[in-house]
């Protein structure tokens, strides 16, 4: 009798554990997004921690990589605001009309500007980089955002291949608990 008694125990206290468990990683999942400002200060943490930076150095890199970053973000924003657009609510209803050569010309045109000025925006910071850090640092922040792009591309085209309203999924092809 002892030992059905706690069997159902341990069974009750493990399926509640688990209910708990799944309504705690639903407020993780509705918890909104970061600001861009919020980012930008996340990654900027992290580039301090990266580059081990002591106070007075870090004092003097944080606002050179804020702004460094905000930059960055503006001029990869100028082409997206085409795009944004395009991707409405009823632009997704309407079949997407084929693009003239004209506009093709202008998109890639328009990448051409952007990738200049991307490079412009890295050699200006270079310079101010330089005056803070080592060329060794310096490599190692251009090797940590290659790294951190592309774990984000991976991570966006793993959830590309999802279709909508799919979630995770276990090895076996079955859904995850949730």
């Amino acid at each position: 009798m002892k030992t059905k008694f706690i069997y159902v125990l341990m069974a009750t206290l493990l399926i509640g554990s688990q209910t708990i468990s799944a309504q705690n990683k639903g407020n993780k999942d509705n918890k909104q997004r970061p600001t861009p400002e919020q980012m930008v200060q996340r990654q900027t943490n992290q580039m301090v921690k990266t580059l081990m930076l002591d106070d007075a150095t870090a004092a003097k890199f944080t606002p050179v990589y804020e702004n460094y970053l905000k930059e960055l973000r503006e001029c990869r924003m100028m082409n997206r605001k085409d795009r944004v657009k395009n991707n409405s609510a009823e632009a997704k209803q309407t079949p997407k009309p084929v693009p003239t050569d004209v506009e093709i010309e202008k998109q890639i045109k328009d990448q051409f500007a952007q990738s200049r000025k991307i490079l412009d925006i890295r050699e200006k910071y270079y310079n101010e980089f330089r005056k803070i850090l080592s060329p060794k640092q310096i490599m190692k922040i251009y090797q940590t955002e290659k790294s951190n792009a592309n774990k984000f591309r991976k991570e966006f085209d793993r959830r590309k291949g999802q279709k909508p309203g799919e979630g995770r999924r276990h090895a076996a092809g079955r859904p995850m608990p949730k």
